[in-house]
């Protein structure tokens, strides 16, 4: 697997290396001890599927509070996304900042997402799914979110949006008083 650091710090993109033959290629997705030599965490307790039907369709952005903050791994195993992170932490020197890169299943990518990131995507094709591996249980009580076209944030979406939960667009609007999470 190659790691490359994404500009925001601790978060990586990990590019398989496709081992490929006649009948097609195998690919290591997870290797603990590769993780671990990049100083990431290695320790998934809980493993989710989305399945999004229609292109255009958005989720995010969410994230988890103490004590539940959570480290996610994504992949696109069908059809492709558009996957945005923010950096929430309030100590780090790319506080706010977002990043974007596609995820398809043709380029087999995964997103290591740090705690304490908001995360988000929007679907680039009809019939989308993603498997997340996540370092935490989900915790309603700890579950937040970052509107979507927040402006102070100013993430710039690639299509109209399709469909967003009521959730997802309600989530309320950053101000100067948001502090980040602390650690």
């Amino acid at each position: 697997m190659k790691f490359t650091e994404t500009p925001l710090q601790g978060a990586y993109l990990i590019t398989p290396e496709l081992l490929a033959d006649e009948r097609g290629f195998f690919a290591r997705s997870f290797c603990r001890h590769e993780f671990a030599d990049h100083g990431l965490n290695v320790d998934f307790v809980q493993c989710n599927i989305s399945f999004n039907r229609m292109k255009g369709t958005l989720r995010g952005m969410h994230y988890q509070t103490s004590p539940h903050e959570e480290v996610k791994l994504v992949r696109c195993t069908a059809g492709a996304i558009y996957d945005v992170i923010i950096d929430l932490r309030a100590e780090s020197p790319t506080f706010m900042k977002w990043f974007a890169v596609e995820l398809t299943a043709e380029n087999h990518k995964l997103l290591y997402i740090p705690e304490r990131f908001g995360h988000g995507f929007q679907t680039l094709s009809d019939n989308t799914e993603l498997s997340y591996h996540h370092s935490a249980c989900y915790s309603a009580e700890c579950s937040r979110g970052v509107r979507y076209d927040d402006p102070i944030v100013g993430i710039k979406w690639p299509l109209p949006v399709a469909v967003i939960s009521i959730s997802d667009q309600n989530h309320a609007p950053m101000d100067n008083s948001f502090k980040g999470i602390a650690p």
